[in-house]
């Protein structure tokens, strides 16, 4: 395929804040100058200005997932429009809904693929008739493994692409809460993620109670926002945590932050190829991750990171423990986080396997 002459269509839920919308970005800045153009339909979000910057036309369209017949039909008429109008010749898909859309308003002469950016055990006939005609980049051997077993798809119309991250500017810019904590010499452990069920943000709080008995010096920081919220803070306040405990809201300055931690957590109940862990070793810190999903692909148990079972307080405390009692092997694998983030999950290696991807379809 002459990438040079194609045209392609991203279709994704919104452009607001999230792992998805910004693997959406990042195929923008891989494929912008070696395509003819790229165009993108979502609910819109903050990020509509990042494609206007980079000079990519903008769709707003209803939220796919929605299930209101009027917003459906609406959907199909602005979706074909788009594809005339624009002259498509690719359409790239991030939600299954997406998918859906496409295999019901084209042939099969159009080129079709689509980003499977979670595992998944629903809408098992959706899936199947989303995907048929369709090449599909799961983010993680799980997720490859999931779209098998569960929903049928043929292993040939599967690769795998790991997530990646940009590399870190290497431009610090101090936190004030987290420079008083540090100069009173105290531990700092991050979770960083949605304040939501997904990310079992409850079992870390836990494990922060455990901890902090054990080890008074130690911060635990919580970076994010989400309908948990306020029940978060209430458990912190009921634990008697509130000086151990800092909610520091959405940031967008993630590597920054991560940068200024000693290590990070990750205590998601369920991932595809989650962010954090990558977004941590880019800057060369240590993540205790749950053992779920894509994350066992990520960390290395005992070389970069330690895994631990969902739901387990104590185990994710006893980890915690071990990297606060012992700086040297913090270090150590924060130095190989670092070789295994070059090695694997940088974003150039991102750019060569896609960029390979969309020359072989």
């Amino acid at each position: 395929m002459v990438l040079k002459e194609q045209n392609i269509l991203f279709i994704v839920r919104t452009m607001g804040l999230g792992g998805t919308e910004n693997v959406v970005l990042q195929l923008c800045e891989i494929l912008l100058n070696r395509v003819n153009k790229i165009v993108v339909c979502s609910s819109g979000g903050v990020h509509e200005k990042k494609l206007q910057e980079m000079g990519i036309k903008h769709y707003i369209i209803a939220d796919i997932a929605s299930k209101n017949p009027i917003d459906i039909l609406k959907n199909c008429k602005t979706i074909k429009d788009i594809i005339e109008y624009e002259r498509i010749s690719i359409i790239h898909s991030h939600h299954r809904m997406a998918a859906f859309y496409t295999e019901l308003l084209t042939s099969k002469a159009m080129k079709k693929v689509a980003n499977a950016h979670n595992t998944f055990t629903d809408k098992k006939i959706l899936t199947r008739f989303a995907y048929r005609n369709t090449k599909v980049v799961a983010v993680g051997e799980m997720v490859k493994k999931n779209l098998i077993e569960y929903f049928g798809i043929p292993k040939d119309l599967i690769c795998v692409i790991h997530n990646a991250v940009k590399p870190f500017d290497g431009n610090t810019t101090q936190i004030e809460v987290l420079y008083k904590e540090r100069i009173k010499g105290n531990v700092l452990i991050g979770n960083i993620g949605r304040l939501s069920e997904q990310k079992g943000m409850v079992y870390f709080i836990e494990a922060a109670e455990i901890t902090a008995s054990a080890h008074p010096e130690a911060r635990f920081v919580i970076v994010g926002d989400g309908e948990e919220k306020e029940q978060l803070q209430k458990l912190v306040e009921i634990k008697g945590l509130r000086d151990k405990v800092l909610f520091m809201g959405y940031r967008n300055d993630i590597q920054n932050v991560m940068k200024q931690l000693d290590f990070v957590v990750l205590s998601s109940l369920w991932e595809g190829l989650p962010l954090t862990p990558i977004e941590a070793y880019s800057v060369g810190k240590t993540v205790i991750g749950t053992s779920v999903d894509g994350t066992p692909e990520i960390i290395c148990d005992g070389v970069d990171g330690y895994l631990i079972e969902p739901r387990n307080p104590a185990q994710l405390a006893e980890k915690m423990n071990k990297l606060i009692e012992n700086p040297e092997i913090r270090k150590n694998m924060g130095i190989q986080a670092m070789k295994r983030y070059q090695n694997e999950f940088s974003f150039e290696k991102l750019s060569q396997r896609y960029i390979a991807f969309y020359e072989e379809l």
